[in-house]
């Protein structure tokens, strides 16, 4: 009876092990069958076309602008890669300082300062790039140039709102300065006061 039982076993094991290699067999026959080294290929390429025929649809532009958009964005891209590397870093120092048990305020200040002159550089060459797509596009297609680029520019105030909608409150930067001097000013007389009853 064990050798029946043995049999029985060896032989559903067997017809398992060869279902399993024509299945394998069948899954190596369809992966060579498809080239996904050309479809992957093609999909970057119109991916690419893609990004290139957004300005292309909205303003319409010739073979040659549409070359020298791309000229110019790449021309942006490089010479803004180094400070967005360089204001990466320092966000990451200002991180690693503000999880700091007892954080350095002056390092804190003095990063946040960097960050910002940085962030200002940033702004600065992506307003000229702006100016150097303008100069590109003829009349009509700067008016939806700047329609276009408004829009891009205005997603802070869009999270903003969603931050309203949320009742989340959100002080602009001058009330927030002008209610961190106020308290600052109040908590230095106390201070002062407690000095001398020491």
């Amino acid at each position: 009876m064990d050798l029946l039982s043995s049999k029985r076993f060896v032989s559903i094991t067997f017809a398992i092990l060869l279902i399993l290699n024509i299945a394998l067999l069948g899954t190596l026959w369809w992966q060579n069958k498809q080239p996904s080294d050309t479809t992957d290929i093609a999909e970057s390429r119109s991916k690419a076309q893609k990004k290139d025929s957004f300005f292309e649809r909205k303003l319409k532009l010739s073979d040659e602008q549409s070359k020298q958009f791309s000229v110019l964005r790449q021309q942006h891209f490089q010479g803004t890669l180094p400070a967005l590397v360089t204001l990466s870093g320092l966000k990451h120092e200002l991180v690693k300082e503000a999880f700091d048990p007892e954080p350095d305020t002056l390092k804190v200040r003095a990063l946040s300062r960097r960050i910002g002159t940085i962030q200002a550089y940033i702004e600065y060459r992506q307003a000229w790039h702006f100016n150097n797509l303008a100069g590109v596009c003829s009349p009509e297609q700067r008016d939806s140039l700047q329609q276009v680029l408004v829009r891009v520019a205005a997603k802070p105030i869009k999270m903003k709102r969603k931050l309203l909608l949320k009742r989340i409150r959100f002080t602009p930067l001058k009330e927030r300065q002008d209610s961190v001097s106020a308290t600052s000013a109040e908590s230095e007389p106390e201070k002062q006061t407690e000095t001398p009853s020491q």
